[in-house]
């Protein structure tokens, strides 16, 4: 009992170190972003409405984003992620990983929260980069239009090359983090 309580005290400590760091990252970029807009006067302008759109986009985006992590993480059970998507599940969990980040629309932060949640409940990194890859440059209506310009033969090609690419960049990622251990203990 006394170990579960010194964990949770640990948890808290990094937790407020993690939440000080992140607060000292942004005043850095803030601190930036003022000394680079005094430099060049002329960006103010188009930097500020830039932050302004993505800031309304972020707004609009996220009570669905944690809608659909609340969704996922009561109804999709850790062993149904380490069943599809954990060490075990081979080709099958590389392909089922494209074909959940193939199918959605939005941009990628949303995967962000979606990929932590799945890590947190068991996923192989490797399905995790190929889930991420897929939802950056795979998406079913897009290869619909690539069809439509450049032909079913390029298409497939493509498709299939970024996957067998991904998931050799996702098995590199995955040694890199099992030799290092540098996943963050909240998502272990």
């Amino acid at each position: 009992m006394n170990s579960e309580a010194n964990q949770k005290d640990k948890g808290k400590e990094g937790g407020k170190k993690d939440l000080i760091r992140d607060w000292i990252i942004l005043l850095l970029s803030a601190i930036g972003a003022v000394v680079l807009l005094s430099f060049f006067p002329g960006k103010v302008e188009p930097t500020t409405s830039t932050a302004l759109n993505y800031l309304t986009e972020m707004a609009w985006i996220l009570p669905a984003v944690m809608i659909l992590m609340g969704l996922f993480k009561v109804w999709v059970s850790k062993e149904m992620v380490i069943k599809y998507l954990g060490k075990a599940s081979g080709l099958k969990g590389i392909l089922i990983a494209a074909l959940l980040g193939s199918t959605p629309t939005g941009p990628l932060y949303v995967a962000f929260p979606l990929a932590a949640a799945m890590i947190d409940k068991g996923a192989r990194i490797l399905n995790i980069v190929v889930f991420l890859s897929a939802w950056a440059c795979i998406k079913i209506p897009q290869e619909m239009i690539e069809i439509q310009f450049l032909g079913l033969k390029f298409m497939a090609a493509r498709l299939v090359l970024t996957v067998l690419l991904v998931s050799v960049m996702g098995l590199v990622i995955e040694k890199i983090i099992e030799s290092t251990g540098s996943i963050s203990p909240e998502l272990e």
